[in-house]
């Protein structure tokens, strides 16, 4: 898969913010995807607590049966610090090179992690829609900012997340009686366009399927590396 640079990846936290700053302002928050659509991939990232090695994993799912129509990685050192807020500088590099690695193109990319539902409304998923052009929703497990009521306890129940009088996402229940999870735009769709593609990705559990298999593949890529690690002392 063929995309365009979109900025180099030397930068302090400092300069991470303010490019955040000047690159939300390009994030398109109607929905472009359309109607026509059936190839949706899922991406994770997975690494040792305070190591340096990133292992990728990008999963592409036909939406209508969840056969897995492709799948791609990467593995990476990173040595951007962890700074809240600032995920997508360190995911994001290797996670581009598992995608360049691809020969299907997918119409949407669910991410596990944040979109506009972020403080500085460009979270992950705004980050890599921008670089890939392709819609993207970020769909993450835990709240990064904003306020909302509690959805209703059955899979497909929704309640409106907001920061102020801003609606910034939707907190969508994937499966009955079971924590929800923060589901924001991230590129090329609107909040309920997001939500509606999650629940579409639904494949009995929590996560989405297609970020489920990802956050499979990249755990089974991660402690692949630190079996060879260990024995060949040698890294990715």
């Amino acid at each position: 898969m063929q995309f365009k640079n979109l900025h180099g990846w030397d930068l302090t936290p400092q300069e991470a913010i303010a490019l955040q700053k000047d690159l939300a302002g390009r994030v398109v928050l109607q929905d472009t995807l359309g109607e026509a659509w059936s190839l949706v991939a899922g991406v994770d990232v997975s690494y040792r607590m305070h190591a340096q090695e990133f292992h990728a994993a990008v999963v592409i799912l036909d939406v209508t049966s969840l056969e897995v129509i492709e799948e791609a990685s990467a593995c990476g050192m990173v040595n951007f610090p962890y700074v809240p807020g600032l995920l997508s500088f360190r995911e994001l590099p290797v996670l581009l090179e598992a995608f360049r690695a691809l020969v299907t193109v997918p119409d949407v990319i669910v991410a596990d992690g944040q979109g506009i539902a972020h403080p500085r409304r460009f979270g992950l998923a705004c980050h890599l829609g921008l670089w890939l052009d392709l819609p993207t929703i970020g769909c993450a497990k835990s709240r990064l900012c904003g306020e909302s009521d509690d959805p209703g306890a059955l899979r497909g129940d929704c309640a409106v997340l907001r920061e102020g009088d801003e609606e910034i996402g939707r907190v969508v229940r994937t499966k009955d009686r079971v924590r929800p999870l923060y589901v924001s735009p991230g590129h090329g769709i609107d909040c309920q366009g997001a939500a509606e593609i999650t629940l579409q990705c639904g494949g009995g559990y929590r996560l989405p399927e297609p970020t489920r298999q990802a956050h499979l593949l990249s755990n089974r890529l991660r402690l692949a590396g630190a079996s060879r690690s260990r024995r060949n002392k040698t890294s990715c």
